[in-house]
């Protein structure tokens, strides 16, 4: 049998290793802090921030009515499943994270 004073305790409540706040730090019990969490949260907040100024040219693009879209219309049943539109917008946002990164 093991000694209780060799198992560690787990919380639900203990915070997670990634993230805004990356553990507790030593017997302080302070936490450490993850800068990089606050920096892609400004950037993802410009990014969207960015999307909503350019909307009225963005909503004219033909996304969402692209050919290999599917659109079920039946009487009290609208499914839409935009797979094309899914496809390229996946690959422009993967084209321009690999510019990013070289």
């Amino acid at each position: 049998m093991v000694a209780p004073s060799s198992i560690k305790d787990y919380s639900p409540l203990d915070p997670p290793e990634t993230g805004l706040f990356t553990g507790l730090c030593g017997e302080s019990g302070a936490l450490r802090y993850n800068p990089g969490m606050q920096k892609t949260l400004i950037i993802l907040g410009l990014a969207v921030l960015a999307a909503g100024l350019a909307w009225p040219w963005l909503s004219r693009l033909p996304l969402g009515r692209l050919p290999g879209d599917v659109i079920i219309d039946r009487p009290g049943l609208k499914v839409y499943i935009p797979v094309t539109t899914m496809i390229l917008v996946s690959a422009v946002i993967s084209l321009v994270l690999w510019l990013l990164r070289k």
